[in-house]
């Protein structure tokens, strides 16, 4: 359990207790990533069934501010982040990590983030009208899935609290979050499309990134999102 409050307390921004922990537990949160996923897309899921009691735009709309509320837009900022980094850096690896410290974000981040909103937002819509609510909690929880992969596949940047998370995933915990994957699949088979967005943001990242930071696993849980979206309005 105290495991599961770290895995929330980093990846939202609900209200949590403090719990006592040492390295190896900050290590081992990034195996309840998943679960998080659980609780954020029930909630965007409860947005979309309560906004689409007026229309399916205000469902959506609900269902997107619950989504970026309760993650603290954490992963956007990734995004941000990210976008940044390829946009200036121009292939220059030591500018690349130069723009990935700076804590502003510049017009190439702006772009991405706005991109990626208007993108949730008209998947959204669409899921309104076309997919049981309930599949935003698969979307949201495979989605988290990637962190698991990433952190396991990919060199770390840079040391920080990223870092540490290859050593808290074993092939366990891969395993067993796979299984509850393909559960969700089993009646919403377009998140099966994750088999490949997974492994594609690992080779994008290690090519133009060269390894996986606190961004990388934001940024790639927002694409990834978005992606799960699409599948399953084109799946319908």
């Amino acid at each position: 359990m105290r495991r599961l409050v770290l895995a929330m307390q980093l990846m939202t921004c609900l209200p949590l207790p403090s719990v006592k922990a040492d390295e190896e537990d900050f290590a081992a949160a990034i195996r309840w990533f998943p679960m998080t996923g659980i609780i954020v897309g029930a909630c965007a899921a409860g947005g979309l069934l309560l906004g689409s009691k007026v229309d399916p735009w205000s469902g959506a709309l609900l269902a997107l501010l619950v989504w970026v509320a309760m993650t603290g837009a954490l992963h956007l900022d990734g995004l941000a982040d990210i976008a940044d980094a390829v946009g200036a850096a121009h292939g220059d690896r030591s500018r690349l990590s130069l723009v990935l410290a700076d804590p502003h974000v510049g017009s190439f981040g702006v772009t991405a983030v706005a991109l990626q909103l208007i993108t949730k937002l008209v998947l959204l819509r669409l899921c309104a009208e076309f997919v049981p609510a309930w599949g935003l909690i698969g979307v949201a929880m495979v989605a988290r899935m990637g962190p698991l992969f990433w952190a396991r596949w990919l060199p770390p940047l840079h040391e920080g609290l990223a870092s540490r998370f290859r050593h808290g995933v074993r092939p366990v915990h891969l395993l067993g979050w796979s299984v509850v994957a393909i559960l969700f699949a089993w009646w919403m088979p377009g998140l099966l499309i994750v088999a490949a967005l997974i492994p594609s943001w690992a080779i994008w990242l290690r090519m133009r990134i060269g390894g996986i930071s606190g961004d990388g696993h934001g940024a790639g849980i927002e694409i990834v999102e978005s992606a799960l979206l699409a599948a399953l309005v084109l799946a319908r």
